[in-house]
């Protein structure tokens, strides 16, 4: 790690980075990607992304010794961080995906697509939608609403707070597609492949 100014994005085995990584390169920021919980516990913003299964996700932030120091990190030191797809789901208390529970942060849980109809609308949802706020947010500063974004998934949270939800998405029905809740923040589309706007709600977070 290069300082302790850099945003850290977390490798526990989850997907490629790669693309996370160059989206915050492209906006000049001092960024690394790490496993090593030393690395995580020096940083100053956290970025966890993610695709894959929750429980194994769980499973992988523990064996690294990562779990542990991101809930130190996030609710006593209260660092930003930025979990993105995968990422944001770990933030609930618990999945469908898997009997563990998740890091707790959020009052929600993790459910798989029921769609009414399996012909019009694929289970994993994939490609563009709109994500349309419901609150103001640093995060979402110049984003206009109604903007596209790229979605990948099978799984969407359910939250019991609404002060917690920052945008709703309909596929089939209307469901959870970013959450903040004070130095955290949340989405389950992947701003790293959301062109323009995707890349100003990375600088926005920047800036935090």
């Amino acid at each position: 790690m290069r300082s302790q100014t850099d945003i850290v994005i977390i490798d526990y085995g989850m997907g490629n980075l790669r693309s996370v990584q160059k989206k915050f390169d492209r906006l000049n920021a001092l960024v690394c990607i790490t496993s090593d919980s030393r690395d995580v516990a020096q940083a100053q913003k956290l970025v966890l992304p993610g695709v894959g299964h929750f429980a194994t996700g769980v499973k992988n932030l523990k064996e690294s010794g990562i779990w542990d120091v991101l809930q130190h990190k996030i609710l006593v030191e209260q660092i930003p961080i930025f979990g993105i797809c995968l990422g944001m789901q770990l933030m609930a208390r618990s999945s469908e995906e898997g009997n563990v529970a998740g890091l707790g942060w959020f009052d929600a849980d993790v459910v798989r697509f029921q769609v009414s109809d399996t012909l019009a609308y694929k289970v994993p949802h994939m490609g563009w939608n709109t994500s349309n706020r419901t609150r103001n947010s640093r995060l979402l500063a110049n984003v206009p609403d109604e903007a596209q974004f790229y979605f990948v998934h099978s799984y969407h949270m359910v939250c019991q707070q609404p002060e917690d939800v920052l945008t709703m998405t309909t596929y089939n029905y209307p469901f959870v597609s970013a959450i903040e809740k004070g130095n955290i923040y949340g989405t389950q589309f992947h701003p790293e492949k959301s062109h323009d706007w995707g890349e100003q709600m990375i600088a926005n977070f920047i800036a935090l």
